[in-house]
């Protein structure tokens, strides 16, 4: 059995766009990824940091196929759609992919 895959990815925004970025995040963002077979949901997290708001997406996938399927070939590639990259003040340039030991149960 394969070994679930954590893909971890952060991205910075100023207070001002932080609940846009957050709302693109509920509503089309994750949705969309819903669609990629193998995907197994997410945590999104979200933080108060100096002179914005630092966000952190934990995407959870049963395989690295999985990954491929939703980032393409160059996996660690962050994905970052045009309409996240108007609200972002800046963002990790690539994902961190973890095998998944211990999860909720």
């Amino acid at each position: 059995l394969d070994t679930m895959i954590s893909r971890f990815w952060r991205g910075w925004t100023t207070v001002a766009n932080a609940d846009a970025y957050e709302n693109l995040l509920r509503t089309k963002i994750l949705p969309g990824i819903h669609r990629v077979k193998g995907y197994r949901g997410a945590y999104l997290l979200r933080r108060n940091v100096g002179d914005g708001v630092e966000f952190a997406t934990l995407t959870l996938w049963e395989s690295l196929d999985a990954v491929r399927a939703f980032a393409g070939e160059e996996y660690e590639v962050a994905v970052v759609i045009p309409e996240a990259r108007k609200l972002l003040s800046r963002f990790d340039e690539r994902s961190l992919h973890y095998d998944t030991i211990v999860e909720p149960r």
